[in-house]
């Protein structure tokens, strides 16, 4: 009896379910962790621009904006520079996919008989090494500066676990464009303009209160502004509730609609 390869548009044998799905993308991300531990030069980017973007707000603009206390700024604005740091790094995830793209890894993915999704939900979880190191050098950095957590240890994972599972959620929408786009130079440029905005008209640098009435009435719906209200009130103490509530609701719309969309362009840019 002869044996031959699956040819790269094979379809699978028989149904792939859900336990089969979560160890295939497993074995993809431990792929994935490899790369970086094997290239630690592609983490530089989630070293470097938390680093940057802390000390630039608070040496910087910090006086400004808090009337000469810097200490009081340093305990706002860091969780908020939590949540940017994470979210500028699901960029990366987009990019790379999109330059894998063009190696023909997808075709030799397509012809192993394993689940359709796991290439990409892979991918997304080797991207938590990333975030796991952007979070930690700011922790250490921030508390350097003088920052100090005023909850405990549970609540500290906690809000360290919700920024992770926020960038994992809008990573979907990098991955999208990064199925969608031929060049990765583009697909950073627009996460780019959906980020910038996002971002800065949020209460991550200055609090609601002391934004115009229309900003606040964004600021309110803002994801952005709802998991830095979320994290802070895990870091520093307060409601979160509210917070955790829309946080969610954004991270499972977004999910919703980007997942699908990712996995739709992936057929097509595998197929």
């Amino acid at each position: 009896m002869s044996t031959q390869p699956l040819s790269a548009h094979a379809e699978l044998p028989g149904r792939i379910g859900l336990a089969q799905t979560a160890q295939h993308s497993l074995a993809l991300a431990g792929r994935g962790v490899t790369k970086f531990m094997k290239s630690p030069i592609q983490l530089v980017d989630v070293i470097l621009t938390p680093i940057i973007s802390l000390l630039m707000f608070v040496y910087l603009f910090g006086e400004a904006m808090s009337g000469g206390d810097t200490d009081r700024y340093l305990q706002l604005v860091t969780p908020g520079v939590m949540v940017m740091a994470v979210f500028q790094a699901s960029v990366g995830i987009g990019a790379s996919l999109c330059a894998d793209a063009s190696t023909g890894i997808f075709d030799r993915f397509r012809s192993m008989p394993i689940a359709r999704s796991s290439p990409l939900i892979g991918a997304v979880l080797a991207d938590i090494i990333r975030y796991v190191v952007c979070l930690g050098t700011l922790v250490v950095l921030a508390l350097a500066m003088g920052y100090r957590v005023q909850t405990g240890p549970a609540a500290s994972l906690a809000a360290l676990a919700l920024l992770v599972g926020f960038a994992l959620s809008f990573s979907w929408i990098s991955v999208y464009l990064g199925m969608l786009i031929k060049n990765p130079a583009s697909v950073q440029g627009l996460m780019t303009i959906l980020i910038l905005p996002l971002t800065f008209a949020s209460n991550v640098f200055v609090p609601r209160d002391d934004m115009a009435g229309w900003l606040q009435a964004w600021s309110d719906v803002n994801p952005v502004s709802l998991v830095a209200d979320a994290v802070r009130g895990l870091l520093n103490g307060g409601p979160v509730a509210d917070s955790l509530f829309g946080t969610f609701a954004w991270m499972a719309g977004v999910i919703v609609v980007f997942f699908p969309l990712a996995m739709r362009a992936y057929r097509k840019n595998a197929g």
